[in-house]
């Protein structure tokens, strides 16, 4: 039996509190699995220390998203701590349709828009070892002040209300292991009969 390559790629959504740890756990991912597309996200926050244009994010001002949303161009957005957050719809039809996997990183409403388009999609949630943890990551990093971390924190519990709609929980306590455990989710999904049984048609 010659392996073939999949017939569509398949969608993978990571949400989590602010603070988590998602960006490192994502490097992480595709520095091993050089394979998934990971999908830039447009927002119309401001850049961080250290994040570049069309590599972190796509930073655009409000003007151009909402544009961007009356023209149909987004598979999902959502507002997100006053800024708005959204994916390329004609960018992931075009991976996915080429059997390439494609990670999208988005807050839980934007996840549940992209669940309702697109119900095949793997839904994994990423938790700090404990809520005391979060507090300290967001104060570590030094960028926001007391009542914007304040907001993130009262924001994240309103996000783990939504972890029973994910079909993964992954704890990030280390980066590595966070990041080995998506791999082996992934490879799970990748087995699935219905994403395999292409390879024995015919026979």
């Amino acid at each position: 039996m010659q392996i073939r390559k999949k017939k569509r790629g398949q969608l993978i959504v990571l949400s989590g509190p602010s603070g988590v740890g998602k960006s490192t756990v994502i490097a992480e991912l595709l520095s091993q699995r050089r394979d998934i597309y990971f999908s830039v996200s447009f927002t119309t926050r401001r850049p961080r220390t250290g994040e570049a244009d069309g590599v972190n994010y796509n930073f655009v001002d409000r003007m151009e998203f909402e544009r961007m949303i009356t023209d149909g161009e987004l598979l999902e957005h959502a507002e997100y701590v006053g800024n708005y957050y959204g994916t390329s719809l004609k960018i992931i039809q075009e991976k996915l349709e080429a059997g390439i996997d494609v990670l999208l990183d988005i807050e839980v409403r934007g996840a549940a828009e992209v669940h309702e388009k697109c119900p095949e999609a793997v839904l994994i949630f990423i938790i700090p070892p404990s809520f005391e943890e979060l507090s300290r990551r967001l104060h570590r990093r030094n960028t926001d002040s007391e009542d914007v971390i304040a907001g993130r924190l009262r924001k994240a519990r309103e996000e783990y209300r939504q972890i029973p709609g994910y079909d993964y929980l992954v704890v990030n306590d280390k980066v590595s292991e966070a990041a080995l455990e998506i791999i082996s989710i992934l490879c799970a999904e990748d087995c699935r009969t219905k994403n395999r049984i292409h390879l024995v048609d015919g026979i």
